[in-house]
């Protein structure tokens, strides 16, 4: 199997234009290898950057971009000898350095040189040394391709659940029901947690039933979700943990106005640039709340995510939802933009 010289590829131009053209099919480094996208799913980090036109920490345009795919290995650099042409693989969209004093003590998400690629909406993508080497991992024959893309957003999601406040008997509130939402309830529910599940669009809130929510809250304009969140809970005192998934200074708010004392807030969701947002200083004082948020993934929670994918604990067919040729990509992110999709659409460059 060896690639052509050219390829289709989306590139980003700048705010909401992105354009499918021909590129030239990257050339290999040693330990690097090229795969061929079967699968590249939509994301809303994506989604982000196209409305915004960059990314402040992988992405100045003229670039390619997307990051959530599954493919075949099409060739090799010099000095791979874990993988081999034709292999069917995963890789996530990130590596850590393993050295750096963030490494060391295990918190690999905060690495100082932690090294993205971005390119996964093309026919072929160059996966990095080191991404070869901590975050590419061989599928089963059992998993399909387009189940393994999930396999990245999942991966950042299970470091949110990994809390211990998360299990049995545990009452857990999530603020959003776009996929990152869906997929927290999912895992909040198999770890044995009552879910609360905060969201608007009629669609994803039929997901969150199916998936199991205890309770899903139809947020309505003008709603204070606070009160609708506490109402909720067992007692109305509250949730012993909170997670926003929706990334504004509104929800995040709620939030925190909707923990129970001792209780955990994550804010899940990346903001905006600059946003900012109040806290009760005396609230979380005597009360004794605890407020954190996760960032990214980890060589070990990529692995966990794709043994839950492997294993059939995690459906990704509950967050991809429709299909689309890469020539209708930048249709879709409008689409995306405007609200008008429910969840993921899995790309098909082959189309």
């Amino acid at each position: 199997m060896s690639a052509p010289r050219s390829m289709r590829a989306a590139v980003l131009h700048g705010r909401e234009d992105v354009r499918v053209e021909n590129v030239e099919v990257p050339r290999l480094a040693p330990g690097e290898v090229l795969v061929r996208i079967e699968v590249a799913l939509t994301c809303g980090t994506d989604v982000k950057v196209f409305r915004r036109g960059y990314h402040a920490r992988m992405i100045t345009p003229p670039a390619l971009f997307g990051h959530e795919m599954a493919g075949v290995i099409a060739e090799i650099g010099p000095g791979v000898t874990a993988f081999e042409v034709g292999q069917r693989v995963v890789a996530a969209n990130s590596a850590p350095c393993g050295g750096c004093a963030y490494c060391r003590a295990g918190r690999e998400s905060l690495c100082e040189d932690l090294l993205f690629w971005n390119g996964a909406y093309a026919e072929y993508v160059r996966v990095p040394a080191r991404v070869v080497a901590k975050n590419l991992i061989a599928l089963d024959p059992q998993v399909s391709f387009r189940d393994a893309a999930l396999v990245e957003p999942l991966a950042c999601v299970v470091r949110a659940v990994e809390d211990p406040r998360v299990g049995k008997g545990s009452s857990v509130a999530i603020v959003g029901t776009g996929p990152i939402g869906l997929m927290l309830l999912a895992l909040a529910k198999r770890r044995g947690a009552r879910v609360v599940a905060a969201g608007r669009r009629r669609g994803r809130l039929e997901v969150a039933r199916r998936l199991g929510a205890d309770v899903v809250l139809d947020v309505a304009p003008g709603d204070d979700v606070a009160d609708l969140l506490r109402d909720a809970s067992v007692d109305h005192r509250g949730h012993d943990m909170v997670i926003e998934a929706v990334g504004s200074s509104e929800t995040c708010d709620a939030a925190l106005r909707s923990v129970r004392r001792g209780g955990l807030v994550n804010l899940f969701a990346g903001c905006p640039h600059e946003t900012h947002i109040s806290i009760d200083v005396q609230r979380l004082h005597y009360e004794e709340l605890a407020v954190t948020s996760t960032f990214h993934h980890t060589p070990a929670t990529v692995r966990e995510a794709y043994r839950l994918i492997k294993a059939g604990e995690i459906s990704p067919g509950d967050f991809v939802t429709e299909e689309a040729p890469l020539g209708r990509l930048p249709e879709v992110l409008r689409s995306l933009a405007s609200g008008s999709h429910e969840l993921k659409t899995a790309i098909i460059p082959g189309r």
